[in-house]
């Protein structure tokens, strides 16, 4: 009896994996759950910052103690509805906020809110000088560095960037005003234009508040005065997030050469130079743009201090003064849209990052 050979039996074919969500519906996903925690952030803040400004206790005695009776002193507070609950405050003082009312300032009577819009493009525009410094200084020297890791320039561009972050910047600012100010007379001690270009400057029609875009305007001879004023400023605050930019990117140029595509083509024959400057600096400055949200808050309050020093009209300069005077109720709404300003420009890098990075799971 002939046994019949079993047939092997055909495998089933694996069933098809589920498609995956496409990368872009992710990336949509990801950029509104960072627009919604930037509320809760908002909120986290300016809850602390009500919290801490009344921890001195009520803003009309600390700003007019002293200077009026205890009955006028009372008086003012009863009307400005200090006498009452902080919890009754707060809740006011939110919802203010939501209807864009941060108050107004007990020492002069501004309204905050105009204060804000007034003096909020001056610190902008240093801000944008600063970080323009900082990429034209810190990325190139950086590469120089990673270029010549090891050795004399890499060991000079080491210190250096270490005494860019650690040097206090009203201490850096004094130093650039006494040298290239006082003693070489090349560019003007302080202000953000001469008296001239001032004057031209209000006399135009809707003005931006950027005195690079209103002189540009104007004409060549107020754009000169301007970016005059902005060089040491600039400088002043600029070299802070340079130092940081020159290690990053030293760090990440040094790391990416290592890399096994760039040992192939190192193993062609391709120049040094050529690795660092063609294959190494791009994935080199992805790092950057993560630290740049860190950055600008950073700058924000080193603007504090630059303006100050050089007598900068901005927000930092304004609330400079108004902590001289104990004004709180001011003190209290710049800082609220500082750390606004904060909060929006971290969700703004947050995305980028996620665009052009493909580390960063979402």
């Amino acid at each position: 009896m002939s046994q019949v050979a079993a047939l092997p039996t055909q495998q089933e074919p694996p069933a098809p994996k589920k498609k995956s969500q496409s990368s872009g519906g992710n990336l949509w996903r990801y950029i509104v759950t960072r627009f919604l925690l930037i509320f809760p952030t908002i909120f986290i803040l300016v809850t602390m910052v009500f919290l801490l400004m009344r921890t001195i206790g009520d803003p009309i005695t600390a700003a007019l103690g002293g200077r009026l009776t205890p009955d006028q002193l009372q008086e003012r507070i009863h009307s400005a509805g200090y006498d009452r609950p902080v919890i009754v405050q707060y809740f006011e003082y939110l919802g203010q906020i939501f209807t864009g009312n941060f108050g107004t300032a007990i020492t002069d009577g501004q309204p905050v809110s105009e204060i804000l819009v007034k003096y909020g493009a001056a610190t902008l525009e240093l801000a944008f000088y600063a970080l323009l410094v900082a990429f034209i200084v810190g990325i190139p020297l950086g590469m120089v560095a990673a270029y010549f890791r090891d050795k004399a320039p890499d060991a000079f561009l080491r210190v250096f960037a270490i005494l860019c972050y650690a040097t206090p910047v009203f201490f850096a600012g004094l130093l650039l005003k006494l040298v290239f100010s006082v003693q070489l007379g090349w560019l003007p001690v302080a202000g953000r234009a001469s008296t001239r270009t001032e004057l031209d400057l209000t006399s135009i029609d809707n003005p931006t508040g950027i005195y690079l875009i209103d002189a540009a305007r104007i004409g060549p001879e107020a754009l000169g005065d301007v970016l005059q004023h902005a060089i040491l400023p600039g400088l002043a605050l600029g070299l802070l997030t340079a130092g940081v930019f020159l290690r990053l990117v030293r760090t990440n140029v040094i790391g990416t050469l290592s890399m096994d595509y760039v040992d192939a083509a190192r193993s062609r024959g391709v120049s040094e130079f050529r690795l660092v400057t063609k294959h190494a600096y791009k994935p080199a400055l992805i790092p950057i743009i993560t630290v740049i949200g860190l950055q600008i808050a950073l700058l924000l309050g080193g603007a504090v201090l630059t303006e100050s020093t050089f007598e900068w009209k901005g927000l930092g300069y304004e609330l400079a003064q108004y902590l001289t005077k104990r004004d709180f109720v001011a003190v209290q709404g710049i800082v609220a849209l500082l750390a606004v300003i904060v909060a929006l420009s971290n969700f703004i890098v947050d995305i980028i990052a996620a665009a052009i990075d493909p580390r960063v799971k979402f």
